[in-house]
């Protein structure tokens, strides 16, 4: 097996199509990139034990994105070690690797589901599976740029344009499989033919002689279901939500993609390049801060470039990130109580898939239209334009929240389709305006180095948009509480306002359960939850356009010499 994986086995006999190694690369792409549609796991695991709403020992929201976190953490953390390692050992050892980092993550994250163990879930999706994400996106970067020199752009858009457009795959396919294995609790009767006791800020109702814990789905509760049901109580410890099959069935499929695309995997020869083709003439490449030069990894590290483009990438992936962890819950939060004919679960997930999509055009888009403007200037596209996007989006959500109309879902849709083409533009983009600074021999490992940037972003991003929602989620339910009859609260929940913090801990209060019983009139809050990360990841573009702003080209003495060059 080490021979029939090593780097000397797949260099590629004369006359090789370079053109065969794309599917190779997209193929691990699209299973690796279906990290992107982590959100439509987001609201079956918040339902795990109450199925068709959230029960008091269920995981929360932040609980479990943040499990996306520590798997875009380990995507950086695992490319910037095995950047190196690739360059040792070639990339069909890195994809068989990540084969099997990624598929079994899903099965060790299933068990953990189906034991209620939250931190088997982090260890198996998160790092295991983190892992598997870093080795797959580094393993084809650096072969597609050399097949590719003349095409750097283009090459890695072909490449990481499957990273972005593996959730446009895998989210419909999670959907199918959780619905396909999805089975309703108890369904005990409307709420008002049933008698509810309030213990401890939880529902209890007697059956059969047993005090048996119990959720309620109210009018505003339907349109966040898994599959919709009727109104009323129903028993929680029944039924399936399906999330831990699905776990397993996605583990068993991406491990078989990507080891027969890791099996197509070739190198070119050392002193192969495209027939007819010539390296640029000094001057043009100047204009465009390529260089002709190669730099070291290590050596990389002690250039201003680097770290300048680190913030590049950190940042640019910062505002985007966030979103793309809570996309599903964030569309129906925005706009499912505004236009609830309209804007559903499957709505929700549909625009899941719409961002993967456009994150996939954009990386190809993006990246080849670089090749033609240069790296620079496209990136001040994505953060002049990016930071007018951003700022828009919560003028958008205050206007759907006092005059509901499709005008503002057409245009946050549109307007966050934009940005997730810059978004994946970005990742594309990046691979090339390294090869551009620091030459071609080492820009894999190079680019495993600055995808810590990536890991950073994923902290960053989640903490954010997380941390930010909470806060407002805690405002908005103080907001309300104050103009709601307290004796009417008691009726609605068995318990006084003065013991709203454990409900609301038990979940047992929410903000679509009290719009239930507000005065009529009352706005509902729910769609302005994210503005301030909004304008917050406005700011993060600002600081990302100055450090593109000033990038000039690596210093002379960082380059490799000729003999350095022939003895590495």
């Amino acid at each position: 097996m080490p021979g029939l994986l090593s780097k000397d086995r797949i260099v590629a006999a004369p006359g090789f199509n370079r053109w065969l190694i794309v599917p190779a690369a997209l193929g691990i792409h699209l299973c690796i990139g279906s990290v992107y549609a982590w959100s439509i796991f987001n609201p079956a695991l918040i339902k795990r034990i109450g199925v068709v709403t959230s029960a008091a020992d269920d995981w929360s929201l932040k609980s479990v994105v943040w499990i996306f976190t520590v798997a875009i953490v380990c995507l950086g953390l695992a490319a910037a070690i095995g950047g190196r390692w690739l360059e040792k050992v070639g990339p069909r050892m890195v994809g068989v690797v990540a084969a099997c980092c990624w598929g079994g993550g899903f099965i060790i994250g299933g068990v953990g589901i189906i034991s209620n163990q939250l931190w088997l879930l982090y260890l198996g999706y998160g790092v295991i599976g983190g892992c598997g994400l870093g080795l797959g996106y580094v393993s084809p970067v650096g072969t597609l740029i050399r097949w590719f020199p003349d095409r750097r752009g283009m090459a890695t858009g072909l490449a990481i344009m499957g990273f972005g457009g593996g959730a446009m795959i895998g989210a419909p396919l999670k959907e199918f499989f959780i619905n396909l294995y999805y089975r309703a609790p108890e369904y005990l009767g409307p709420l008002g033919d049933i008698e509810l006791l309030t213990r401890a800020g939880r529902r209890f109702v007697e059956v059969a002689g047993q005090q048996r814990e119990v959720v309620v789905i109210g009018a505003n509760d339907i349109s966040k279901m898994v599959q919709a049901g009727p109104e009323g109580v129903y028993l929680v410890g029944g039924g399936s939500v399906g999330v831990a099959e699905t776990f397993f069935t996605m583990g068993a499929i991406y491990f078989v993609v990507m080891m027969c695309a890791a099996f197509l995997y070739r190198i070119p020869a050392t002193d192969w390049k495209p027939a007819g083709w010539a390296p640029p003439d000094s001057n043009a490449a100047e204009k465009k801060m390529v260089t002709q030069n190669h730099v070291d990894i290590d050596e990389a590290l002690k250039t201003p470039q680097f770290y300048q483009l680190w913030i590049v990438l950190c940042f640019n992936v910062t505002a985007g990130i966030g979103v793309l962890g809570v996309a599903k819950t964030m569309m129906t939060e925005i706009f499912g109580t505004t236009l609830p004919g309209i804007v559903d679960g499957a709505f929700a997930a549909t625009y899941v898939v719409m961002i993967s999509v456009f994150n996939m055009l954009g990386r190809f888009f993006w990246a080849s239209t670089s090749d033609f403007i240069g790296r620079k200037n496209t990136y001040w596209i994505f953060f002049a334009l990016g930071i007018l996007l951003y700022c828009s989006i919560p003028f958008t959500a205050e206007q759907v929240s006092v005059n509901p109309g499709v005008i503002w879902l057409i245009y946050f849709y549109a307007a966050t389709m934009i940005i997730f083409t810059m978004y994946g533009g970005g990742f594309a983009t990046i691979p090339a305006y390294l090869a551009d600074i620091f030459g071609t021999k080492f820009v894999g490992g190079i680019h495993g180095r600055l995808l810590t940037a990536w890991s950073t972003a994923g902290v960053l991003g989640p903490w954010a948009i997380t941390s930010l929602r909470e806060n407002a989620v805690s405002k908005a339910i103080n907001d309300l509480v104050e103009n709601i009859d307290p004796q009417v609260f008691q009726a609605t929940f068995g318990a006084g306002i003065g013991q709203l913090e454990q409900l609301v801990q038990t979940k047992t209060v929410t903000i679509s359960k009290l719009m239930d019983i507000a005065p009529p009139g009352t706005v509902d809050p729910t769609s302005n939850l994210y503005n301030g990360t909004m304008y917050l990841m406005a700011c993060v573009l600002a600081i990302a356009l100055i450090s593109n702003a000033r990038m000039r080209a690596v210093d002379a003495k960082h380059y490799m010499t000729e003999e350095e060059l022939k003895s590495s």
